[in-house]
């Protein structure tokens, strides 16, 4: 155990060699009642199967299930879930005008080769009582996870702590990301664009322009989270951290000719992949 009180490392370093977040060390359950804890596990699986389904629509859903709700309501656990439905949608909502968002660069570009263009998001993974999010870098050409991470909060600091993991040993040509604060932040786009890195980000509203990371969600919660039930923080970790293993060294992709991204990543070649 380590005495904080009488530390000679930083608090984030004790927790890197820990392997620890360094939000989980601070971690307080996410104030959430009972009844929204369940409507969220209802709307994520839902939505997992079905992505295009919009906050009317899954009110109607959630109805036909039996459960009092109003479109207010799920709106906000939309957003507290970050979710975000595929179809084009009216602006409702003005960015952070102190932020630059970056132009989408991947529309009919060839990706054939592994360090080209990397990409991010995040999602929402739920625990028994409560529920943490999770965000991966992925490389698209062999769909290879480079870092993730989980964090109880949606803070910017983790995502830059995962981003400079990536960074260790490679770098990418294009770095694409949605247009979330925690990415629009220019203490994260600074990282990026510093090593010289372009920075792209998906159009307002567009999903399927991060669409490896959204297939890579939808495998994560069908083959790791849904079979199982996470106590607590660390089973997310351990669980979670054991799937990327498996989907990275095991694994095999069709679209990889049946090899691993690990393969593909270490080396070998696939077919080009035509973003379109």
């Amino acid at each position: 155990m380590i005495d904080l009180d009488d530390m000679k490392l930083s608090v984030r370093a004790q927790c890197k060699l820990l392997g620890l977040a360094h939000s989980s060390l601070y971690y307080k359950a996410v104030p959430m009642d009972t009844a929204s804890l369940h409507l969220m596990v209802l709307i994520d699986e839902e939505f997992t199967r079905h992505p295009f389904i919009g906050t009317r629509r899954m009110v109607v859903y959630l109805q036909g299930l039996g459960h009092t709700v109003n479109r207010k309501r799920i709106q906000r656990l939309y957003h507290i879930m970050m979710i975000e439905t595929i179809y084009q949608k009216k602006n409702l909502s003005k960015p952070n005008l102190e932020n630059k968002v970056y132009p989408y660069l991947l529309r009919g570009l060839l990706i054939d080769r592994i360090n080209q263009v990397w990409s991010t998001d995040i999602t929402y993974i739920r625990l028994t009582h409560g529920f943490v999010y999770l965000i991966a870098i992925m490389d698209w050409y062999s769909r290879y996870v480079i870092a993730w991470a989980i964090s109880t909060t949606m803070e910017g600091e983790f995502c830059i702590d995962t981003l400079k993991e990536a960074l260790i040993n490679a770098k990418c040509e294009i770095f694409n990301t949605d247009q979330g604060s925690q990415f629009t932040s220019p203490k994260f786009t600074d990282v990026i664009l510093n090593l010289g890195i372009k920075m792209s980000m998906d159009g307002k509203g567009r999903a399927l322009d991060n669409i490896f990371i959204e297939r890579l969600w939808r495998s994560v919660k069908y083959e790791c989270v849904y079979i199982r039930n996470f106590e607590t923080v660390a089973d997310a970790r351990k669980y979670i951290g054991e799937y990327f293993i498996y989907y990275n060294e095991e694994r095999h992709h069709q679209s990889l000719g049946d090899q691993t991204p690990a393969q593909i990543y270490s080396g070998r070649h696939a077919q080009p992949v035509m973003i379109v």
